[in-house]
């Protein structure tokens, strides 16, 4: 009968230190009429808790995203110069790129033909390093990889075994799947060298076959554009390559703002019908940057070309909702340079609206600067910007921490 009784007290300690052990993973246990299922349940909750402290560690190991409030904090507590530095994204120098990175904080280099032709996949990836390891909050590099004319880096045959063709070509010959699948292909070589966005796609729609845009654009109407743009986001995005809809807002068939000024007058309700559909289906689609060109639409604003333009701006922001960074094309462009004058464009591309300057130098770094602290821009536009491109460099996981 004791010997009953002390098995019985036995039990009931066993089951005590059962459901102290695994809490609520051992509640369903506590119904155990025998030893044997007191045991069975005592090892199924250690199980349950060895899985969970592995999942736990997981967790521990990878770094946490950074919300919005903490890329404000960040900003918050960086300065005026590297604010302003992060908003450059240039050419990339021919001399001292990772010492002029380091210096200016720069929020990213451009690559053009000249920095890639002859070299090897290992030297340009040791390139890219070089700068990128300098950078405090690591750099977007970017290249102009839209196909036919426009082959930055395909155009080396140590870098591809031929250049892309245009998206245009590829629909010709495969439809709206051949043309995907070569951004596809594209993405991967790009990531492969260390260049994380395309200045790309090209969301223009031109019909005449004389226009500067012509051979650049995908097709000749705003519902084929729309498709190609929306699927080309799409597959950049999964891949976590940056990508950049141009030309806002659509550039027709004006005449090259390379070489000179080009005015657009057409009437609101046709661009907002045509032109700016390519550019919604890209924002729609996630697109994390917007190009603005340097046309002037009449429409909009007839004083300003529309990289310069507050008014265009509002429409980005406004009309088409959209988040994410804004960026000059050049500003070292003819365009530019005949309507400025004694100006800095920098600083009216800033007034304008514009995150990041698109240039082929650090002009207007120091102007940007010396205009904050006259009280000309006002730091928390700044500040907004800087947000903004680091929260695109979150986005494409190389935030810098």
């Amino acid at each position: 009968m004791k010997k009953t009784k002390y098995l019985s007290l036995i039990l009931a300690l066993l089951m005590i230190a059962v459901l102290a052990a695994c809490g609520q993973n051992a509640e369903s246990s506590a119904e155990a009429s025998t030893p044997d299922e007191a045991v069975a349940a005592m090892n199924n909750a250690q199980k349950q808790d060895a899985t969970s402290a592995v999942h736990t560690d997981a967790i521990q190991t990878e770094p946490p995203e950074p919300s919005y409030e903490l890329l404000q904090q960040k900003v918050a507590n960086m300065t005026l110069q590297e604010k302003v530095g992060q908003m450059f994204f240039v050419a990339l120098p021919d001399e001292n790129a990772a010492q002029t990175a380091k210096q200016y904080n720069l929020g990213g280099y451009i690559l053009f033909g000249k920095d890639v032709d002859g070299k090897t996949a290992e030297e340009l990836k040791a390139d890219i390093q070089e700068f990128q390891s300098e950078s405090k909050y690591n750099m977007l590099v970017g290249a102009d990889e839209e196909g036919g004319t426009v082959v930055r880096i395909s155009s080396n045959p140590n870098l591809s075994p031929s250049p892309f063709l245009s998206p245009k070509d590829y629909s010709k010959n495969g439809g709206i799947e051949a043309a995907v699948k070569a951004e596809s292909d594209k993405a991967d070589l790009l990531l492969s060298l260390g260049i994380n966005v395309n200045l790309a796609p090209v969301c223009d729609i031109t019909k005449n076959q004389d226009s500067f845009m012509y051979d650049r654009s995908y097709a000749d109407n705003a519902k084929d554009v729309s498709e190609f743009v929306s699927k080309t986001v799409e597959v950049y995005n999964s891949k976590k390559l940056g990508c950049v809809l141009k030309h806002f807002p659509g550039y027709g068939d004006n005449v090259d703002t390379h070489t000179g000024s080009a005015t657009d007058s057409r009437s609101y309700a046709e661009l907002a019908s045509n032109d700016f559909l390519p550019f919604e289906a890209g924002i729609k689609a996630g697109a994390g940057a917007v190009m603005v060109s340097h046309n002037v639409v009449t429409a909009i604003d007839p004083q300003y070309p529309a990289s310069l333009s507050d008014k265009v701006h509002q429409v980005i922001r406004q009309d088409l909702n959209f988040k994410g960074v804004i960026i000059t094309d050049d500003l070292n462009m003819d365009a530019i340079k005949n309507i400025a004058g004694e100006q800095s464009p920098a600083v009216l591309a800033v007034k304008g609206g514009n995150d990041m300057i698109c240039s082929t130098s650090l002009d207007g770094y120091q102007a940007i600067i010396d205009a904050v602290n006259k009280g000309e821009i006002p730091v928390e536009q700044i500040d907004q910007s800087v947000v903004r491109i680091l929260k695109w460099k979150q986005d494409l996981g190389i935030l810098g921490f």
